[in-house]
């Protein structure tokens, strides 16, 4: 693949995003409009992917219409306070500090308010992960990094405000603690201190993935805002899971839902989310050079699952916490979200991090 593939290849998957009207349908536009109605954590992945492509473009129409859809959502009231609403709120940060916004950044500071302020929160002050289907009490859930603990410390940086920064960095490390298997390296889905276990104990692929893509992101988002012992710390984490991610990669370069059971479904949003975390974890100096070669044949890997649309084939759909091994393996496969703005990532650091050169 060159460049100009590259970009062809990015271009249908920020339209195939612009596609997707909700979970269970997809559109018949090509252009870049966003048509996803719902304010929910699915779409607020692909709002933040987005938001890098049309900064990456310095294209100011695509812009308008990341503000545009925002403006609308505002307008129309914004959903109850819990994780996975906030995870629109990522991109919503970063638009208001571009444009200088102070509305919508007085809608930032609020939310970041709330969260501290009413979020109910776990033993050892941890963000309990409550989502709208259920309150999940006393569990902690590797999704909660990106889709809010990324939020603060965005927040943090857009309205100078340490005591975001910190408090996401606190919710990195103690996810780490509860969360992070010290003999692989690998995530746990969820934990609760109700009943002091990890569910099915499942290694499940795109829980991983949100940490993978997180860790990095957090760290070069974060810069000198963040504590040094908290960069080294997390560089660490995502180091050890990292090597043997590379070590449960399957021969065709994608990984399986549940990362060590060679049995169930291969998955394309996992596995775009862990080569994107691989290759920008290398370029920034916290991975070795050698798990580039694991991230660029999942590249290969997620290219080959990329329709003449721009749809990401062979997704799954959101998951909540398994009691068994089976109920990973048996959730439904849709055009999602997050799996194209996954994608968008891992495009667009191919082309910054001048990837394609290692392919030749």
């Amino acid at each position: 693949m060159n460049r100009d593939a590259l970009m062809g290849t990015l271009d249908r998957v920020v339209r195939g995003f612009c596609r997707l009207k909700n979970l269970d349908e997809v559109g018949t536009s090509d252009g870049f409009s966003i048509h996803f109605e719902e304010w929910e954590w699915e779409i607020g992945v692909g709002l933040y992917g987005f938001w890098r492509f049309a900064d990456f473009q310095q294209d100011t129409a695509l812009q308008q219409s990341i503000l545009t859809w925002y403006e609308t959502q505002i307008g129309k009231g914004l959903p109850e306070m819990q994780i996975n609403t906030t995870a629109p709120m990522i991109a919503l940060a970063l638009v208001a500090k571009h444009h200088q916004r102070q509305d919508l950044l007085a809608v930032v500071n609020d939310w970041a308010d709330a969260l501290l302020r009413d979020l109910p929160k776990t033993e050892e002050g941890g963000f309990q992960h409550v989502v709208k289907e259920q309150a999940n009490t006393g569990q902690l859930w590797d999704d909660t990094l990106f889709m809010t603990c990324l939020f603060l410390g965005v927040a943090g940086i857009a309205l100078k405000r340490q005591d975001l920064i910190d408090e996401a960095g606190y919710q990195f490390l103690l996810h780490t603690r509860y969360l992070s298997d010290p003999a692989s390296g690998l995530w746990y889905h969820g934990w609760t201190f109700v009943d002091k276990h990890h569910y099915a104990g499942a290694f499940w692929a795109r829980g991983n993935a949100w940490i993978t893509v997180a860790i990095p992101e957090f760290i070069e988002l974060m810069g000198e805002h963040l504590d040094t012992s908290v960069r080294r710390f997390l560089s660490q984490v995502v180091a050890r899971q990292v090597r043997t991610l590379c070590e449960l990669q399957a021969d065709n370069g994608m990984w399986h839902t549940v990362l060590d059971d060679p049995l169930s479904p291969q998955e394309s949003s996992a596995t775009a989310g862990i080569a994107y975390g691989m290759l920008r974890g290398v370029r920034m100096g916290i991975l070795d050079d050698s798990v580039s070669a694991s991230a660029l044949r999942a590249f290969d890997a997620v290219m080959a699952r990329v329709d003449d649309g721009g749809l990401v084939l062979e997704a799954s759909r959101g998951t909540m916490l398994g009691w068994d091994i089976q109920y990973y393996c048996d959730i439904a496969i849709a055009p999602v979200p997050y799996a194209q703005a996954l994608t968008m990532l891992l495009l667009l650091e191919m082309d910054q991090g001048n990837w394609l050169e290692a392919t030749r």
